[in-house]
């Protein structure tokens, strides 16, 4: 045995004295230097401009375009037509949002793979499709055909996800395929019947047309999102300085607690006082309901944790222990489970089912939307709010050019050219984190 393997092992790293107290995170060795981007939350608001002016170089642009593009439409318009942020107007964004916004959502977790979904807008006339005969045509309890519905488009994703997983099918040509054969089915189910008309007083209808008049309920979900967004930041806070990590101060709490506080009391504001004023409209709860428990799933939960992964780098998650094929096959499952859901919206907002509904624009929306808002379309980078900005760019510059009596065309290439400018836009921050050495 040779002199070097009889050497024994020593530690080079100075030992801290029993008991010390440290203020690096436990993961960090003592005496080591600990990254200054974690301490920016102790540093308070000059910590936090100086991250944001490193995330500026290093390409990071996060929500900021979506943010100051919804800021520039929402000014101009108002200067072309007075009311377009009327308390109508307003409520037409949030209805005409929800149903597209929706099936954004799933789109969202087939982009953080780095995949595509082409099968949405057909899945979701399939859902409408499934929902109409059942109820109507067979005269099925509606709940139950509505849960029917959203179970189709449920087993329809999982289908897709089946063929790309395991038979190693390109999740563009198996979603294209059944963009194709969904279709088809469609109107199959539909029969003779050109469309199958929305009962008066049934579940669907109300999916778009009931407004909760009392106000108190529109005050009361605004009092309920700043309560749960302040106490999540008090409770992430805690954890961490019981962890030994730097942690918010209590003056940005307050602050961003304020903003929020703001932005909730005026939205409820809009929707309740002003003359003409409905209330707070079911689909924009049925919305935001779906947004906060999809970005609980994707941010909070292992299973979020691994789809970021498989989008980031798919061979390192399986070398990892990720079961990169469960993965796969869940988030198409969810992609089409929410495209029927809101293929219900669909069929609530054009008064029923028919053979064409999820055809026309519908795909492109509902992946422009998801774009548009700031997931990337080369995985593992977005959010799944970026459903809610996303549609909320497209559905106001619909709004405002039809207040202004602009024609459809004009909306497509105006919606057409907001598209090319996301996708470029990511393009370029990609480019710019790899320069800085952080992609």
């Amino acid at each position: 045995m040779s002199d070097l393997a009889k050497t024994p092992k020593t530690s080079t790293t100075p030992e801290a004295p029993s008991g010390a107290a440290t203020d690096a995170p436990a993961s960090a060795a003592p005496g080591a230097a600990v990254d200054p981007r974690l301490l920016v939350r102790e540093e308070g608001l000059a910590g936090y401009w100086t991250e944001f002016k490193r995330k500026m170089r290093g390409g990071e642009l996060g929500s900021l375009p979506v943010v100051v593009g919804l800021i520039i439409i929402a000014v101009i318009f108002q200067l072309k037509n007075d009311h377009f942020l009327d308390a109508s107007s307003l409520a037409n964004i949030a209805v005409f949002t929800s149903g597209l916004g929706i099936m954004a959502v799933g789109i969202v977790f087939v982009l953080l793979l780095g995949e595509i979904d082409l099968s949405v807008g057909s899945v979701a006339g399939m859902g409408a499709a499934v929902w109409a005969v059942l109820s109507v045509t067979h005269e099925l309890n509606d709940w139950l055909s509505v849960l029917i519905a959203v179970l189709a488009g449920l087993v329809i994703g999982a289908l897709h996800g089946f063929f790309f997983a395991k038979i190693g099918v390109p999740a563009f040509v198996v979603t294209l395929a059944g963009f194709l054969g969904w279709s088809g089915l469609q109107i199959w189910l539909m029969g003779g019947e050109g469309s199958i008309n929305t009962p008066e007083g049934s579940v669907v209808e109300d999916l778009t047309g009931h407004f909760f008049a009392e106000k108190i309920a529109a005050y009361g979900l605004a009092g309920v999102a700043i309560i749960a967004y302040a106490g999540s930041l008090l409770l992430d806070t805690r954890r961490r300085k019981a962890a030994g990590l730097p942690s918010r101060p209590v003056s940005e709490i307050v602050l961003r607690s304020a903003v929020v506080a703001v932005l909730a009391g005026g939205a409820a504001y809009e929707l309740n006082e002003p003359a003409g004023a409905r209330g707070l409209p079911l689909a924009l709860v049925l919305f935001l309901a779906v947004l906060v428990i999809a970005d609980f799933v994707a941010r909070r939960t292992t299973f979020g944790r691994q789809v970021f992964a498989v989008g980031g780098n798919a061979e390192a998650a399986r070398r990892a222990g990720i079961n990169v094929d469960r993965i796969r096959i869940t988030v198409f499952a969810i992609s089409g489970m929410l495209a029927a859901f809101g293929g219900l919206f669909i069929a609530s907002l054009s008064g029923g089912a028919t053979k064409s509904l999820g055809g026309g624009n519908t795909l492109m929306m509902v992946i422009a939307a998801a774009v548009i808002g700031g997931t990337s379309l080369f995985g593992g980078r977005g959010k799944v709010w970026s459903a809610l900005l996303g549609m909320l760019v497209i559905q106001s510059i619909q709004q405002g050019l039809n207040m202004l009596g602009m024609a459809s065309e004009i909306q497509f290439m105006i919606t057409g050219a907001v598209l090319l400018a996301a996708v470029v836009i990511d393009s370029v921050s990609r480019r710019t984190q790899k320069s800085a050495g952080r992609a």
